[in-house]
């Protein structure tokens, strides 16, 4: 016959933690170890993503896509910062023509 606070807990050592609750082992300790770490990692992956995406587009002047020598031809000339002529003959230079 169990006395005092073993009685009035439910007991000790009846396998399932103190006074039979679980005490934080078995699969549910587990679980709260290993489910932070695969937040974390997601987080990070995430992270790593959206910095590779975002440094890709910026560098690139969109997604993905490189520009060849006459679309930053073409994007001076419509600044204003070449004339036609000057635009005529740098085409043909990178045309190979």
């Amino acid at each position: 016959m169990m006395s005092g606070w073993g009685n009035m807990m439910g007991g000790w050592g009846n396998g399932y933690g103190y006074g039979g609750y679980g005490g934080g082992y078995g699969w549910m300790g587990i679980m709260g170890l290993i489910m932070p770490l695969i937040f974390g990692i997601g987080i990070i992956l995430l992270a790593i993503y959206v910095f590779r995406h975002n440094n890709l587009r910026v560098h690139t002047g969109g997604f993905g896509r490189q520009n060849s020598g006459l679309d930053i031809l073409r994007e001076r000339y419509a600044r204003g910062e070449i004339d036609s002529a000057e635009y005529q003959s740098r085409k043909q230079d990178l045309e190979g023509k």
